[in-house]
């Protein structure tokens, strides 16, 4: 018994280790693309903002406070385009109509704003940036502790990424998805090595061409 308790301990902290060290990678690699202010801040095409739940009809703290840093950069022009990303899947919960019209109400020009559907996680919006929407530039809109893997991915994937930090306040589980971030860096590691493909595809749009965003959808 005691010999299998040593191999699991042994199993366990090769397991850390290995978290451990491709999490200093990836954030060693990323860090000096993270942005905090519109001081010196590059100027993209495109903006991509990640979903991040909704209450109802209203966006959550950390998606509203997504969406009003890349309604910012747009106003600043030093984005071109923003390109919304989340999950539809539901009609009970829908992001994206709740992020096209909270940008579509703060002033955001519609034929600006594109739609991801099946932007499941951040692997398949990123994947789904380069190979459907073929976009080789981008500004990552979202907080600092995603940042490093967004970016990641999308440097891997052939998309030159930079970030901007949308922290603004405290969040409530923010220690939570922090530490949680630990592993899905990691699975997106093995992610990017294994050139993972998503579910959903689809037909290519061009992100230079008109806009996906419909008048027709709810509201």
């Amino acid at each position: 018994m005691k010999k299998y308790l040593k191999i699991l301990v042994y199993l366990f902290i090769v397991e850390l280790i290995a978290v451990l060290s491709v999490n200093l990678y990836v954030k060693s690699a990323t860090k000096s693309y993270i942005h905090h202010s519109l001081k010196r801040f590059p100027k993209n095409d495109v903006g991509i903002i990640f979903g991040a739940g909704i209450k109802g009809d209203q966006p959550s703290k950390y998606l509203k406070d997504r969406l009003d840093a890349g309604i910012l950069l747009w106003k600043a022009k030093r984005i071109n385009k923003i390109l919304l990303s989340g999950d539809n899947g539901r009609d009970e919960y829908d992001e994206l109509t709740v992020m096209k019209n909270y940008c579509f109400n703060h002033g955001v020009d519609t034929t600006k704003i594109f739609i991801d559907y099946a932007g499941f996680d951040t692997y398949s919006t990123m994947y789904r940036a380069k190979h459907i929407f073929k976009i080789k530039k981008a500004t990552l809109i979202s907080q600092e502790y995603h940042l490093n893997r967004a970016i990641y991915i999308g440097q891997k994937l052939g998309i030159k990424s930079v970030g901007y930090s949308a922290n603004k306040g405290e969040y409530r589980g923010y220690k939570y998805v922090c530490f949680r971030e630990y592993g899905s860096i990691f699975k997106s590691f093995f992610d990017v090595l294994r050139n993972r493909e998503p579910h959903f595809l689809g037909n290519p749009i061009d992100i230079n061409g008109v806009s996906n965003y419909s008048k027709e959808d709810k509201r």
